[in-house]
């Protein structure tokens, strides 16, 4: 059957249309059974097969044929991050989803899972009796499955580059008004998946960078943040990565790593300065506030934005009442459209926005959003990102 799939742009199909083909891997009765009824109840995937351990999953891949794996990482005979890499050797193309609970040992396991070829990770509830941890890890979960499968359907991307080594790292509110920006006159972008309409950048020097990602965002943050040092000493750069707590505390570090910069999850109400990078820690939206004569952080556990804590929008929104249009933001691959309105605010403020083009995301759900509906003063590959930001930061803003 015809299945289409909502966030991603897909021209064309490396293979037939049909229900995704699900692999379940997870010592747990329970979890196996959730996500079985969960699945069962989509009308674009199929559970294809629901399997104890890592080492069944390995001896029979081939026979079972998934398209997708969700597999957990703690499990008799063979765990998770061993039987990954048995597994991608058999079927290249199968989308690896690791599950696991939100420990920091887990954590550090998903992001080198990322590197060895999972294609994202899902932190499991620590007991399926809470409901609204159960919500959000079904809805999450059948997300991640619908929007990675459908790479599938489209030929193939860009593969990411592996997340930064283990060693160790170096030292290191409301909405107001706002002056309107006069509207250049567009130009054309022309990806593979169409003519975009793409905008000049702003005639403003950039006071502050701000990004904003999602799935495939902490490969795509490694390889941008590496690019980046001459900006981040001259200009605070803030980054809203769709992540769990834990999770963000370890991606912290990577980009440490990464950037040879400081780097680390955002405080409530420390000065933002140049020469740092501010992470937004899990579950807690990071906005910029004026503090005094300063700028300063201000988190808030308040609702989820876009489905997401934290989320793109509130920080790109309130950057505005500090940066006006001295702001560039970039918008880098992730299922859904965070980040589109709160780039829409800044363009009309006067600053600019990059999004990462659809070949090289993983998800082109964030920057397709943000590029189809024109705000976008260029839609690049990821390995050109940096180039053009550092180029702008020094003047160049052709």
């Amino acid at each position: 059957m015809s299945v289409a799939f909502a966030g991603n742009s897909t021209t064309g199909s490396s293979r037939e249309a049909g229900p995704l083909r699900v692999m379940i891997v997870d010592d747990s009765v329970v979890i196996r059974g959730l996500i079985s009824r969960w699945i069962g109840a989509e009308h674009d995937m199929e559970v294809a097969a629901s399997l104890r351990t890592g080492l069944e999953a390995v001896n029979q891949i081939e026979r079972i044929n998934p398209d997708v794996a969700v597999l957990d990482i703690e499990m008799p005979e063979l765990d998770g991050l061993s039987a990954l890499p048995q597994l991608l050797a058999k079927k290249r193309d199968l989308v690896i989803i690791m599950a696991s609970t939100l420990t920091r040992r887990n954590a550090e396991i998903s992001f080198k899972a990322l590197s060895l070829g999972a294609a994202d990770y899902i932190p499991k509830p620590e007991s399926t009796r809470e409901a609204s941890a159960a919500d959000i890890f079904h809805h999450d979960l059948i997300q991640k499955i619908r929007h990675l499968g459908a790479r599938l359907r489209r030929r193939p991307t860009v593969a990411s580059p592996p997340l930064a080594p283990a060693s160790p790292a170096p030292v290191a509110r409301g909405p107001v008004a706002r002056p309107a920006a006069p509207a250049p006159a567009p130009t054309v972008h022309a990806p593979s998946s169409g003519a975009l309409v793409t905008r000049p950048f702003s005639t403003q020097a950039p006071k502050a960078l701000l990004i904003g990602s999602s799935t495939g965002g902490p490969q795509a943050l490694m390889t941008l943040v590496a690019e980046l040092g001459p900006v981040i000493d001259r200009v605070p750069v803030l980054i809203t990565q769709h992540m769990p707590p834990t999770f963000t505390t370890i991606l912290a570090e990577h980009l440490a790593r990464a950037s040879r910069k400081p780097a680390a999850e955002a405080v409530d109400g420390e000065p933002v300065k140049p020469g740092r990078i501010y992470l937004a820690p899990g579950g807690k939206h990071m906005r910029v506030v004026r503090s005094g004569a300063d700028t300063a952080i201000a988190l808030d556990d308040g609702p989820a934005v876009n489905f997401c804590k934290p989320a793109v929008d509130p920080l790109f929104t309130s950057a505005i009442d500090i940066w006006h249009g001295g702001i560039l933001s970039v918008i880098l691959t992730g299922m859904g459209s965070d980040g589109m309105r709160g780039g829409k605010d800044i363009v009309a403020a006067g600053g600019s926005v990059i999004a990462q083009d659809e070949a090289s995301s993983v998800v082109w759900g964030m920057p397709g959003a943000a590029a189809n509906a024109g705000i976008c003063a260029a839609i690049l590959p990821l390995n050109q990102i940096g180039t053009r930001v550092n180029r702008l930061f020094a003047g160049d803003r052709s």
